[in-house]
């Protein structure tokens, strides 16, 4: 896929995930004026992780692999379907507050820090088994 779906790497903390995004971007755009509308295109539909999710997953030992992400692009693809904005995806064992029209994980919590949750500002839960 892209350099932006290794997430099992996370960004070690040294390169926010949107300025890496952004460098790599504008640099395509300058060489290649055609190829920056297709990489639009592209950008649409990627999954994109925050800063504050990734620190959540680093902290937390989670690591996502490619099928699971191909997985919550999925369930992103369904939820923007029904018109959500903000959407609890629930996979395996952990769960991911992900705002749909922007395709953007904001925050991700395993199973221990989801029992005793209340999840808010939410209008929407895909389960994936």
């Amino acid at each position: 896929m892209s350099d932006r779906m290794m997430i099992g790497h996370l960004y070690p903390g040294k390169i926010h995930p949107t300025a890496f995004h952004n460098e790599r971007k504008s640099a395509q755009a300058q060489s290649n004026p055609s190829h920056g509308k297709f990489q639009e295109i592209l950008n649409e539909n990627l999954l994109k992780i925050s800063n504050h999710a990734a620190k959540r997953l680093e902290q937390r030992g989670i690591e996502l692999k490619a099928d699971q992400l191909t997985q919550i692009q999925n369930a992103v693809d369904k939820a923007a379907a029904k018109g959500s904005k903000e959407s609890l995806i629930l996979l395996e064992n952990m769960a991911l507050i992900v705002n749909i029209p922007n395709r953007t994980v904001v925050t991700a919590m395993d199973g221990t820090a989801m029992k005793d949750n209340v999840f808010t500002q939410i209008d929407s839960a895909v389960i994936i088994s």
